[in-house]
């Protein structure tokens, strides 16, 4: 997400787009995307969609047939500027199907990549998860004064397992301070 809008937004205004909207958000899912979810309410019939790469547009196939089929239903096309997709030809939406395939694809490798380097890790001990973000003095205080693992979640806003967890980590003695 830490993407540069400015080349795709150079490239959609060369392509001829009237109107551009942006969103920076992860194509991975379509939760969250508040400008594509308007789509469907200012896209005409006979309009396309136009996007530089379909991986900007969704990374799962199933997605992309969501949002294919809302533009269908409104009589509107997809087509992109750097692959040879456009859904109004025969040839372009089995493009865009292939596309979308391989997208998904890469997605699910770099996930399993990822899974395997963090496992990797954790064998040779260099990875140890997210570092804790609660502050063990404060709960040991807070079980010293006799709360229960409820009420010290609720007050610090934390979930009754991490109380637990952080509880079992400290009267086994591994960590005093966080």
């Amino acid at each position: 997400m830490d993407q540069n809008l400015d080349a795709q937004i150079t490239a959609l205004t060369a392509a001829g787009c009237g109107m551009v909207r942006r969103e920076q958000k992860s194509g991975a899912s379509l939760e969250d995307r508040s400008e594509l979810k308007t789509i469907p309410d200012f896209i005409h019939p006979g309009e396309t969609l136009v996007v530089t790469r379909i991986d900007r547009l969704a990374r799962s196939m199933r997605d992309l047939q969501i949002i294919v089929a809302q533009l269908k239903e409104k009589g509107a096309h997809l087509a992109t500027t750097e692959q040879p997709v456009n859904t109004s030809t025969a040839a372009g939406e089995a493009f865009f199907d292939m596309l979308g395939v391989f997208a998904e694809f890469e997605t699910n490798l770099r996930r399993e990549r990822q899974a395997e380097g963090i496992k990797a890790a954790r064998q040779r001990g260099v990875y140890r998860g997210r570092p804790p973000n609660i502050d063990m003095t404060e709960l040991q205080a807070r079980f010293g004064e006799g709360q229960t693992p409820t009420q010290i979640a609720r007050e610090m806003g934390i979930s009754r397992g991490t109380v637990y967890k952080a509880k079992t980590r400290m009267s086994s003695g591994h960590e005093a301070t966080g």
